[in-house]
């Protein structure tokens, strides 16, 4: 075998590389749709989460709304420990709630990383990008409400 220059060298890994670039961006090409599918089943996941999240927090707020009524109804001796109660109640809620939101918080940008690697169209079909969507409209329609 005869002693290659560093250009040739070179040159012959470029195309080494190239050909497996080549290679390796057509394998996804060949199975977009049941990968579309399964990001699809996700974004509705997400957003069941999302909505199990919210009524959650809701259930939350309505539980301690009632631990607050029997704190101020109480006599004032029973008053500083049902104070202490709920104070520990908020704070356990918040740590769980805090927790649960940075989870759901990476999923959700792991899962626009999906729709992105997808192309345009894959994002602009996603639940969770046209309920915010919705949002912004909303948001945009009170503003302009306001002026």
């Amino acid at each position: 075998m005869k002693n290659q220059t560093p250009t040739n060298l070179l040159i012959r890994s470029s195309l080494a590389l190239a050909l497996a670039l080549a290679i390796w961006s057509s394998v996804p090409a060949q199975s977009a749709e049941p990968a579309e599918g399964k990001v699809m089943e996700h974004c509705q996941e997400m957003k069941e989460q999302k909505q199990k999240m919210k009524e959650d927090m809701k259930a939350q707020d309505a539980e301690l709304t009632e631990h607050v009524a029997k704190m101020n109804s109480a006599p004032e001796d029973k008053k500083m420990g049902l104070m202490a109660a709920v104070v520990t109640k908020m704070v356990e809620q918040r740590s769980t709630m805090d927790a649960r939101k940075a989870k759901m918080e990476e999923e959700m940008m792991q899962h626009m990383m999906q729709h992105m690697q997808m192309g345009k169209e894959s994002m602009s079909q996603c639940p969770m990008m046209k309920e915010m969507k919705g949002m912004g409209e909303k948001s945009g329609d009170a503003h302009n409400a306001h002026q």
